[in-house]
């Protein structure tokens, strides 16, 4: 069976989403779609909307036949490390071929822009090393770097545009393919609709996740993202609302990581993992003013942080994930199974000797740093969710979900 691999985070599974995962095994002529999903905390640094057993419900209702899940230290982190996590889990799980959206909508100019960048890449890496230490974001310092040595001296139609948020993600995940030698053939399908941040438009049925959710929060009512996403989505996102207190945002998890803050002091959150120069004192300074977390952010954030640094930090306090941890967690050691669908199943077992990671589907029988880690953040994703009756110890009670 061939099989094509698919790196999401499903904030919520969205029309978008589905077109993706139908198109993705049509173009590549596949039998399945392999999904590598963000867990509870996801790579912007914040708490997902809905938790991972959801998101992997309503993916197998909706195209997907496996989902694995992408560890905490890869989907929390920088596009790079973000890209190179998932790609070396979708190559262990043997797919054929990997499919990504982007801005562009065509592969070859990913070729060529990596081609042209491998040309130079030691002066490339030092300009990005360069501005990052100047304080530049890493995605401006790569745009950077890439204007000053390959766009503006090239036919700009025959490069891809690293401006653009998936357009950045798309070449990250070639990259990092190239760098492990993977067989794996890279795809890409064109963004529909409406941009990574744009607010939802309701004459279509296309809409981003970031503008989903900030639709939700605004309107607070499931009724004004009908349009947006499939019928068992919407289903299943009512459901929700019945069994917990709200969905997943840092305005409902802010009081927890307050308090985290305050108890640690500037002194304790310097081991906490992207924790520098100083900032864990303007961190502790702003948890003691602000009241809420539209007020802290107000206080932190500043053209050396952007939004999504200072929220990773965040994250990485709220979970208690330090350097140290991230230190004993560099490589992939498994593919952690959240669900299937029937054919998904059939996959497995026909792979069963060619996957270069082993499938584990209950953590009680596997042990290391990265699933014990992504265990004990699920409680603590929990607690945030419904601090009153946090449903605890899921990771060690599901079993992988089954569809079809």
């Amino acid at each position: 069976m061939k099989a094509v691999g698919v790196v999401v985070e499903y904030n919520p599974f969205h029309n978008g989403h589905l077109y993706h995962a139908t198109s993705a095994k049509i173009q590549t002529g596949s039998d399945l779609v392999i999904a590598v999903m963000s867990g509870n905390f996801l790579q912007r640094g914040e708490p997902a909307l809905i938790d991972k057993w959801t998101r992997t419900e309503m993916a197998l209702e909706n195209g997907v036949d496996l989902v694995f899940e992408l560890p905490y230290e890869r989907a929390t982190s920088n596009a790079p490390s973000f890209a190179s996590g998932a790609i070396q889990l979708l190559d262990a799980a043997g797919c054929a071929s990997y499919c990504f959206g982007s801005e562009n909508g065509s592969i070859a100019p990913f070729t060529t822009t990596l081609s042209r960048i491998a040309s130079v890449q030691s002066q490339y890496d030092e300009l990005i090393r360069e501005s990052v230490h100047q304080g530049m974001s890493y995605p401006k310092a790569l745009n950077q770097a890439y204007s000053t040595l390959i766009r503006h001296s090239s036919d700009d139609d025959e490069t891809v545009d690293l401006s653009l948020p998936n357009n950045i993600l798309g070449f990250h995940y070639m990259e990092a393919a190239k760098d492990i030698g993977s067989s794996m053939v890279p795809a890409t399908l064109p963004r529909l609709g409406a941009g990574y941040h744009d607010d939802v438009a309701h004459n279509t049925p296309i809409a981003s996740a970031t503008g989903i959710r900030k639709e939700f929060f605004q309107r607070q009512s499931t009724e004004y993202i009908r349009q947006f996403v499939p019928d068992s989505v919407y289903r299943s996102m009512n459901e929700w609302l019945t069994k917990r207190t709200s969905f997943g945002s840092w305005d409902s998890f802010y009081p927890l990581l307050r308090f985290q803050i305050l108890r640690d002091g500037p002194e304790r959150l310097t081991a906490i993992a992207d924790i520098t120069e100083g900032i864990e004192n303007l961190l502790y300074k702003a948890a003691k003013q602000s009241e809420t977390f539209q007020q802290f952010m107000g206080i932190v954030k500043s053209k050396r942080y952007t939004w999504t640094r200072i929220q990773r930090m965040l994250t990485h306090i709220y979970t208690g994930f330090t350097y140290s941890n991230r230190a004993a967690m560099q490589i992939p050691d498994h593919l952690r199974l959240l669900g299937m669908t029937s054919i998904g199943q059939a996959y497995l077992k026909e792979m069963k000797e060619e996957l270069k990671l082993p499938v584990v589907s209950r953590l009680a029988n596997f042990d290391s740093a990265s699933a014990n880690f992504s265990s004990s953040i699920s409680d603590l994703y929990a607690v945030g969710i419904d601090p009153v009756h946090p449903a605890l110890g899921l990771d060690y009670r599901t079993p992988p979900i089954r569809k079809g």
